[in-house]
């Protein structure tokens, strides 16, 4: 049996026989030749059969495999130019190993909520398969970045008895007979740990309760979310430029092919180095006053002011100092204006919106008290938070950023439902 090899690794055997053992993903047939396009989770090769070049029974098979059956395919490896692969694969011996019914989703357009009961199908596709390797190849960027800094991983818990980002886009449920939550962001329990290692951060799933129904929206996404001690509000900025600059322009080295088949006009992309801009948030506001918004001073962006605001400039924006009343409990104020806090926003261009939210966090131990008791949140589990702030508080710094955003923003992806295996949406739990 000739050696069995991935299509990633053709180039590798070129004018050698070897096996591919992966599924149909399509074919067609010109008289006496038929061309099968093979898949196996690396790649995809054209296969060339001939009634000459491979038994009878090979032939017959070819004839009747449907697509996405399991198959076998032996043949010699020859260059082909006009393949993405480079290479193609002349046909010898073809095996069934399953042969697959009718399969739903076919080369014809189909609906959004079809495509969604059959995401565990959809996922074979060329486009969505191209848009999750770019999603692990992300993934493996933003952890090389911070291990290559000398951060420290830290797991924050998933559940938890409390709040990060308010109390109405919480996941409750019982925990032994008490309330638990389904956690908004590891940010509380990063900063324990940012005392003891400095530089840290946890990536990991989060949960909000927002009943959104935008493009830009999960129930379940994912974040990566660093912490630094003695860090200011300038010095996250400057972190995050840096981060996104390089996840960027690595992405569009690595994930040049999967690019490729989204047909992703890199343009925009090239352009994504630092310095970024930085806009005040009342800066914000002239910009948004000026296209013809009517929008009051202390409202919060919405996903069209966030569009308009990233409209000009030619790279991902910094909005910071936001008026105090809109942000989380935990952020520092401006000690120049004390109604704003020292938070800041990143905003893609192309309509992205937000990608990074991140501050300055209250490392006074009373001040920080007198913020939770202003939102009501119940004093009595915040008692470890507030001790990060009774033994050697340090002014202190981090942000989020989501996976699922940055990653429709790199491939260009229309909808974040693209951007993760198994997308959880406002009534929609399946599959």
């Amino acid at each position: 049996m000739p050696e069995s090899i991935y299509i990633v690794d053709l180039g590798a055997h070129e004018g050698e026989t070897v096996t591919i053992r992966g599924w149909l993903y399509n074919k067609r047939s010109s008289g006496k030749i038929a061309f099968m396009q093979l898949r196996d989770g690396t790649g995809t090769v054209q296969a060339v059969a001939t009634p000459q070049d491979v038994d009878e029974t090979s032939w017959n098979l070819i004839g009747e495999v449907t697509q996405e059956s399991s198959i076998i395919v032996t043949g010699s490896v020859r260059a082909d130019s006009r393949s993405p692969t480079g290479f193609e694969l002349g046909v010898e011996l073809v095996e069934i190993v399953h042969m697959a019914p009718d399969y739903p989703i076919s080369p014809k357009e189909h609906g959004t909520e079809f495509l969604m009961d059959h995401r565990h199908l959809w996922l074979r596709s060329s486009s969505q398969v191209a848009a999750l390797r770019v999603r692990s190849k992300v993934i493996h960027i933003c952890r090389s970045y911070y291990h290559d800094r000398g951060f420290v991983l830290i797991d924050s818990p998933i559940l938890t008895p409390t709040s990060v980002e308010g109390t109405t886009t919480l996941f409750s449920t019982d925990y032994f007979g008490e309330n638990a939550y389904l956690t908004q962001s590891g940010q509380l329990y990063l900063e324990p740990a940012c005392m003891a290692h400095g530089r840290v951060y946890c990536f990991g799933p989060t949960f909000r309760a927002e009943k959104s129904k935008t493009r830009r929206h999960l129930i379940e996404f994912w974040m990566l979310e660093p912490e630094v001690a003695y860090a200011t509000l300038d010095d996250a900025m400057e972190l995050a430029e840096d981060f996104i600059s390089h996840v960027v322009q690595t992405a569009l080295v690595e994930c040049k092919y999967e690019l490729e088949v989204l047909n992703r006009d890199t343009t925009t992309l090239e352009r994504v180095v630092k310095p970024f801009p930085r806009i005040h948030y009342d800066e914000a506001v002239e910009i948004l006053r000026e296209a013809g918004q009517d929008f009051e001073w202390g409202a919060d962006f919405g996903g069209g002011h966030e569009t308009i605001i990233s409209e000009a400039f030619d790279r991902p924006v910094l909005v910071h100092r936001f008026p105090q009343a809109i942000k989380a409990f935990y952020m520092e104020p401006d000690p120049e204006r004390e109604e704003l806090a020292l938070a800041m926003d990143m905003i893609a261009p192309e309509g992205y919106g937000e990608i990074i939210g991140g501050s300055q966090r209250i490392h006074d131990h009373d001040l920080l008290l007198s913020r939770i008791r202003e939102n009501g949140l119940n004093e009595k589990h915040y008692q470890w938070y507030l001790d990060v702030r009774r033994y050697g508080s340090v002014p202190h710094s981090g942000f989020g950023m989501g996976l699922e955003r940055v990653v429709a923003w790199i491939t260009g992806v229309p909808h974040l439902r693209e951007t993760i295996p198994y997308p959880r949406l406002l009534g929609r739990l399946t599959p």
